[in-house]
């Protein structure tokens, strides 16, 4: 059979069509609870297994369905996977018989932040609270930002930590594989505030009076009041320390004085770490 020219340019175009056509093609994405995006084509899904393929190839790739935490499929539908605890592998316990509570996977914790004055060493139990306070409220803004991350509930927290008998005096002496084992979590984050305090004054000094001129134009009286008004400032100097725990391993650690010397920047520095943090994602 004889092919002609114009029947063999129409078979190239036709190859090309269909090429473009398939690079044009949008893919799912699967999203693991490692935080890994595969981008694919889903081709079939049970109760255990999703299997798909990759642009380019006709292979059929199985993955568990525990490994999934969410899919987000070309047509615009998204699909999340929640994996009970119950399925989870059992935590051992150390040699130090640590009590352990049900392991919540893709769980964060936060710890209580020591606050603490660097000149006396002395922490602030109540600003201890608040600055934990401050930071669990910051990640709960950010929930759609540290997906597939859930943050464990700061009463959840602060309950086991009591029980285990750990407070802001003693938890950084306290291994971090014991304290993901205590609250259930494979994430933990650890903060610290240190601070000084310092002093300085301005003066302000305003100038009044009056003259006189005596009959004769020559002699001058003046009378000159002076006021200096001083103000007092307060200048508060942080370093904020900032690490994260995944599976007992630190995957981030840093540390930052804030820009400006006032009394809430320490909590600018946290936001400005968290925001940098492997965890976070922008959208």
């Amino acid at each position: 059979m004889k092919i002609t020219k114009p029947f063999l340019y129409l078979l190239v175009l036709l190859s090309a069509f269909v090429s473009f056509a398939q690079s044009g093609k949008k893919l799912d994405k699967i999203i693991k609870r490692d935080y890994q995006i595969i981008e694919c084509t889903v081709l079939k899904m049970s109760d255990k297994t999703v299997e798909y393929s990759l642009p380019g190839e006709t292979v059929q790739i199985s993955l568990d369905v525990s490994q999934i935490a969410r899919i987000d499929f070309a047509s615009g539908r998204s699909q999340t996977f929640d994996v009970s605890s119950s399925t989870s592998a059992p935590v051992q316990n150390d040699s130090q018989n640590v009590a352990s509570a049900d392991m919540k996977h893709n769980t964060i914790a936060v710890l209580p932040v020591p606050y603490v004055n660097a000149d006396n060493q002395q922490g602030s139990e109540d600003m201890a609270k608040f600055a934990q306070n401050d930071l669990y409220n910051k990640l709960l803004d950010k929930s759609s930002n540290i997906f597939p991350l859930t943050v464990q509930d700061l009463r959840t927290t602060n309950s086991l930590l009591h029980k285990a008998g750990i407070d802001h005096n003693n938890i950084d002496e306290t291994p971090i594989e014991d304290l993901e084992k205590i609250l259930g979590v494979d994430n933990i984050v650890a903060a610290k505030v240190s601070y000084t305090i310092g002093t300085g004054s301005t003066a302000t000094t305003y100038n009044s009076g009056n003259a006189k001129v005596s009959n004769n134009n020559k002699k001058v009286t003046t009378n000159d009041i002076s006021t200096t008004t001083a103000n007092n400032q307060t200048y508060y100097y942080y370093t904020v320390y900032f690490d994260m725990y995944k599976n007992t391993d630190k995957i981030y650690s840093q540390t930052r004085k804030p820009l400006l010397a006032v009394k809430d920047g320490w909590m600018d520095s946290i936001s400005y770490l968290l925001k940098r943090s492997p965890i976070y994602v922008k959208k």
